[in-house]
Parts: structure tokens; sequence; C-alpha cells
């Protein structure tokens, strides 16, 4: 069941890279950063995801980040999610997070399974949502 909303974020795509292209599929490579908050707190965020295309037209993907807070606290994440080109260009990502942290403030994540909608534009803007799943 899908919990409280605990955070929002907007950024942009940095970076592609080409990882893979023959055997198991063409893998690719995309950083981005972005920022919002989180738990209330305002953060920043850089990122990579790695995705492979899937049989039937789908992406999967893993990736990992690093949070920080204005006041210096990070928490790191770790996830997986699948993802579908959009009409008109951009994708839409679902999946889960798992983070790590020694931040008191951001304590709370340590352990929780937190759900997310992550969608891009054309552009390489993209919008994230997180929710706690319980």
């Amino acid at each position: 069941m899908l919990g409280e909303l605990l955070g929002e974020e907007k950024g942009k795509i940095t970076g592609y890279r080409v990882v893979q292209t023959a055997g198991a599929g063409q893998k690719v490579e995309v950083s981005f950063q972005g920022s919002g908050k989180l738990l209330g707190i305002e953060i920043k965020e850089i990122a990579t995801y790695a995705s492979v295309m899937k049989p039937g037209g789908y992406m999967f993907g893993s990736g990992q980040g690093i949070i920080m807070t204005k006041d210096g606290e990070s928490v790191c994440w770790v996830g997986q999610g699948t993802g579908r080109h959009k009409p008109g260009g951009g994708m839409s990502w679902r999946g889960a997070v798992y983070y790590e942290t020694a931040s008191q403030k951001l304590a709370r994540l340590n352990g929780a399974a937190v759900v997310y909608e992550h969608d891009t534009d054309a552009h390489d803007n993209f919008t994230t949502k997180f929710w706690e799943w319980k």
C-alpha cells in the first residue's frame, strides 16, 4: 500500500553513455541532477542510472545516487525500475529505491522501501515523486 508522499524533485539529464550494443541488449547509462524536497528538507541530488532495452519495448534499469541537504548532510540510494518511451519523446519510469544515511533528519529513510514515479520529457527535463511503500 502506498503511504505518505515523501518528496518531489525536478531536474535535468546531464549525460548519456552507451555501455553495450550487442549481446544481452543495448545498455545506456544516464546521469542526472535535480533539486527539490525530501521529508520537507531542501535537497540537491546527483545520480546515474543504467538501463537495458528488453523484448517488448520496455527498459529495465538500476542506479545509485547521492542526495545532499543545505546543511551538508547526505543520503545515498540504490534503486531499480522499469521504463517505457512516451509518445512525443521522453520516458516514464516506475520503481523502488532504498536509502542509507547517518543523518538524524533523514534517518526515517533507513530501511524504508520507497517507490517512485520518474518522468522525463523530450528535452531531458524530469520530475520525480517519492512515496513510502508500507
